[in-house]
This record gives structure tokens, sequence and C-alpha cells, in this order.
């Protein structure tokens, strides 16, 4: 079978997050393809400036040589695009040996309180949504940046400046630095405008993948009409360079607008298209069945699935506006799980008649019929029979199923749980998950 979706992974790893640094103007560096994430140096008349800090030690020692190729003058201010996601706090202390201010914004909507309490299951699920423990063959990429150390020794140094202001203007050594709340992929998320140079860093809001709208690995509900929002405010300020969290710069002001603007209208497009669905009774389900990106979005190259997918975001939209509750009234109840178990396989004809019909969805050999022998494998696992034949055959349909995605998110979720499945792995954690759920702000 030819696996469409690993292919455009494949190809995509090769020319998405090259390795290097650009000199985008005079005083103006990105730092791509150093660990998952990008930061930016600014220097000014006696010091610089850094844009997020990478996203573990050992990339930040790595790209810190390089900027004393650059410039010997100390940086004297970092600032956090957002400071809850350590793949862009974790390589802080590398960068920060001259005690530099560190400013981050205070979030629009707090963390929920006690969200400390599930970071042992926030490891397990983002190990899986990134691949820890996946062979280098298996992980390919992360989707918006390269394979690397995910698990790199943290230094997320604490912000020393809080921001409240919604647009803060600052002078830093001769940079104008114009920081703009705008939350989306966090709550505490901002874009960092110099204006000297008409470059816009702009974190986590934009990068070249359909967003993450939705993490799988589990997370507070992202608003995606203030994602739009901000979007859109990013438009006003007419940059030339954009310069994401994530992925390749973007040059030029027509490119930039362009860009931007497709971006936020596809995004947009799902919310209301998901809202207008919504509105007449139709379930998450009726939705992302019949939700599809126009073609005039579904085409471009920075709206491709390598990491979010506009199905979790359908799903993710339903639940955050209305919550788990489809309107059925079916579903205010339920039946043990074991029991329902139990009586479906019994309607089946029995365990074995399952089995049966587990191997010839297998045997055939499309994404439907692993999907419904995954569905299958459920039942029977559920039901506590056929275990050893429901482990092994729901491992080989999830093992295809993730070979058939181009989110890497996804990807590495099914392969890791195929994984477990079949006994050649134990739930990885990634402690940098851990941490973000228990960082406390101020």
């Amino acid at each position: 079978m030819e696996f469409l979706g690993e292919q455009k992974l494949i190809e995509q790893a090769k020319v998405g997050f090259p390795k290097g640094i650009t000199k985008i103007c005079d005083n103006v560096y990105f730092f791509l393809g150093y660990g998952g994430s990008t930061c930016i140096l600014v220097v000014g008349d006696k010091s610089c400036v850094l844009v997020d800090t990478l996203n573990g030690m050992g990339v930040a020692q790595e790209a810190m040589v390089e900027v004393r190729k650059i410039t010997d003058k100390p940086i004297k201010n970092i600032i956090y695009t957002h400071y809850t996601h350590f793949d862009h706090t974790g390589g802080a202390a590398a960068f920060a040996v001259d005690d530099p201010e560190i400013y981050g914004h205070q979030p629009a909507f707090s963390q929920y309180a006690h969200t400390e309490m599930i970071k042992e299951i926030c490891q397990v699920r983002g190990a899986r949504q990134f691949g820890r423990g996946l062979t280098p063959e298996e992980i390919i990429s992360v989707g918006v940046g390269p394979r690397n150390n995910n698990v790199d020794k943290q230094s997320n140094l604490k912000c020393t400046k809080w921001l409240t202001e919604e647009v803060t203007e600052l002078d830093l050594d001769g940079i104008a630095t114009v920081i703009v709340a705008a939350h989306g992929e966090t709550d505490d998320q901002v874009f960092v405008y110099f204006p000297q140079y008409e470059v816009l860093c702009c974190g986590d809001n934009f990068y070249e993948s359909w967003p993450n709208l939705y993490a799988i690995r589990g997370s507070q509900y992202r608003d995606v009409s203030g994602w739009v929002q901000a979007l859109r405010m990013m438009l006003v300020y007419d940059a030339k360079y954009l310069l994401p969290g994530h992925t390749r710069a973007i040059i030029g002001k027509e490119k930039v607008r362009e860009t931007l603007s497709n971006y936020a209208d596809a995004i947009e497009y799902v919310l209301l298209k998901t809202l207008e669905g919504m509105n007449v009774g139709k379930t998450a389900q009726e939705l992302v069945e019949e939700i599809v990106l126009p073609e005039q979005y579904a085409k471009l190259p920075y709206l491709q699935e390598y990491y979010g997918t506009v199905e979790w975001s359908i799903r993710a939209i339903f639940a955050g506006y209305l919550g788990w509750y489809d309107g059925n009234p079916t579903h205010l109840g339920h039946i043990d799980s074991n029991k329902k178990a139990l009586k479906t396989i019994a309607m089946m004809g029995g365990a074995e008649n399952v089995v049966a019909e587990v191997n010839k969805a297998i045997a055939m050999d499309t994404k439907d019929e692993y999907q419904w022998a995954a569905e299958l494998c459920d039942i029977l696992l559920d039901a506590q029979v056929e275990v050893v034949a429901a482990k092994k055959f729901k491992a080989e349909a999830l093992y295809a199923l993730g070979r058939m995605q181009t989110s890497a998110n996804g990807r590495h979720y099914y392969l890791a749980v195929a994984k477990f499945l079949k006994g050649e792995m134990q739930p990885a954690k990634m402690p940098g998950f851990g941490e973000d759920a228990a960082k406390k702000i101020g």
C-alpha cells in the first residue's frame, strides 16, 4: 500500500525547516531548525533583544555559539511570545548569561486551578503526540519543525516583567518594540513588531500548517475566534517580514498580507460553518463528515494538515461552544462499557465472528476498513474477550492509520499506541508538558 500521508510528510520535512540562520535585514537574524521552534535575534546599540529561546538547553547552547559569531553584545532583553509552552522557553538559561529582563504577557484567561494534578497524563499524551520513544524513521518530523531531541534538558526561566496592556511599546536599547496581546494557541500569546525593521514575530498564531486549534495531547479550549482576530490584528502592522515561532520566514509585504489573510479566512470559514451546523442541531460527527476546506484554501502549502487537522478543529469548536453533549438524550445516560460490549458481541453472533470481521477488514487494506477494524477491536477490549487477538489487530490497524496521516501529531499518536499494544514500548513521558501544566503566571 502507498502511504500518501507519510510521503507528503517526508517531502515537507525536506524543505520546511532547513537548519540555519537567515539575516532578515540589518540587525535582525532568524534561527530556524535549531530544535522544534525558532528564535529571533535583534542587535541594538549596545545590547540585543531575543524573541523566544528554543525548546531546550542543548539546541540553545548551539545557537548561542552562533549568536557570538554575529555579535559580542550582551542579550539584555528576552521576549516570550508565550510563556506557557516549554518549546519556546526551554533554552532560556543558555541565553540569559547577562541577567536580561524577560518579558511575558499575563494570560487573557488564567490556567484552570489544579491543572498540575493532571501533569502525569499531560506528559504521557505529550510524548505520544511528539513521538517520544519512536524511531527516527517513524517520527520523520514534528510537522512544524525538524525531528530533534524533544526531551532536551529544560531551563524555563520565569518572566521578570509581566505585561498586562493589550499593546505595550518599549525602547529596548534603541530598538523600538511593540508587544501586542494576541491570544490564540495560548491565552498568553503575543506578537512582537519591530517597526524600524518592519519585522513581525508572530509566535504560534501562524506557521506553515493547518494550526493546532486543538492539541490531541489535551489543553484548555483555544479561542478560535480570538485566533482569527489576532491574525487580523497582525495585518494592521503591514509588516515586510513575518517570522513564525515554527517554520520558514515569509518575506515581502504582499506575500505577508496574502498569507495572513488566507490563514485567517480559512480558520474563520471552519469556525463559522461549524457554528452554523451546530445551530441547526447537527452533531460533531455530522459536521466533520460534511465540512471541508474550499479548494482556494485547501491547495495552499501553508494550510496543509502537517500539524493540526480540520476534523480536530471542528470537534474542538463544538465542545468549546456547547460542551460534550451532542443533543441526543440517549447520551445523557450510559450503560457500563463492559456490559454494552458483551451485548454487542452477543448480537454479532459471538467473539469469533467479530475477530473474523476484523481479519476481513484488515485484509481490505483501506483507511475506512482499518478504522472499522480498530473500532471492532475496541468492542472486544471493552468486553475483555479475545484480548490478545484484539490488541494485535488493533495495533496493526493503528500502525497503518498512522502511516496514512499527514499530521505529524496524529501519526505519532497512532504509532506510539500501536507499539504499546504490541508490547514494544511502555508509555513514554515528556517532562516539559508536566512543567507546562504546573506553570504559574506571575
